[in-house]
């Protein structure tokens, strides 16, 4: 709105058909600065087949750090950077090439939100908890039977379905709004004020940086 024209920093990285791809789309400014100032450094893919491993490993395990000193970063970064490791092992291959896209797209985001279970948790221990819940070999809390008929709500299936479909389906924002014209900016200024009404009903929601 001020005329400031920023790089684009995510490329719908939920449409990743692999964890190479993904971290080709997500976050870009930071992967590129862990590409340029750790990776490069520490010899890129100069010194063969296992240093390159290695360095990828290296890298994903301090991009978690920098996130917070914790465990569950730490296992987060090391996560990706072991799948990042075992592509660049198969040529770059992503883990389901033999599948059709639509099935390689969803195995890399079920891993992804797999991996968001670490990032998001409080702690090592949360996130073994949230895991264990997952499956069905965690204590089950008062009240959890009432939980399917809470989720289960139409309005909150509406918005699912609808998260989905502009995750998937709608065109890339970044690139929809490089020429603005009377239609784009009415959807724009309306979205806006939609997202203000939302966040002025919520309770209050810190930084989310101020969180790590």
């Amino acid at each position: 709105m001020l005329g400031f024209v920023f790089p684009k920093n995510f490329d719908s990285p939920y449409k990743a058909e692999s964890i190479t791809d993904f971290w080709r789309r997500w976050h870009i400014s930071l992967s590129t600065w862990l590409r340029d100032y750790l990776y490069i450094p520490l010899g890129g893919n100069q010194r063969g087949p296992r240093r390159t491993f290695v360095n990828l490993f290296v890298v994903m395990l301090l991009g978690g750090l920098w996130h917070g000193a914790a465990w569950h970063f730490v296992l987060w970064g090391g996560f990706h950077g072991l799948l990042l490791a075992w592509e660049r092992m198969r040529g770059r291959r992503g883990l389901f090439e033999a599948l059709p896209r639509p099935l390689r797209v969803a195995g890399t985001f079920l891993l992804v939100l797999l991996s968001w279970v670490l990032f998001r948790a409080d702690s090592l221990d949360r996130s073994i908890a949230y895991f264990s819940n997952m499956v069905g070999m965690g204590p089950r809390f008062d009240g959890s039977g009432l939980l399917g008929g809470i989720l289960y709500q139409p309005f909150y299936l509406l918005t699912l379905v609808s998260a989905a479909t502009v995750t998937w389906l709608a065109p890339q924002t970044w690139d929809w709004t490089r020429r603005l014209g009377p239609i784009k900016v009415s959807i724009c200024l309306a979205l806006l004020w939609a997202a203000l009404a939302m966040m002025t009903g919520q309770e209050y929601n810190p930084f989310i940086y101020f969180i790590f």
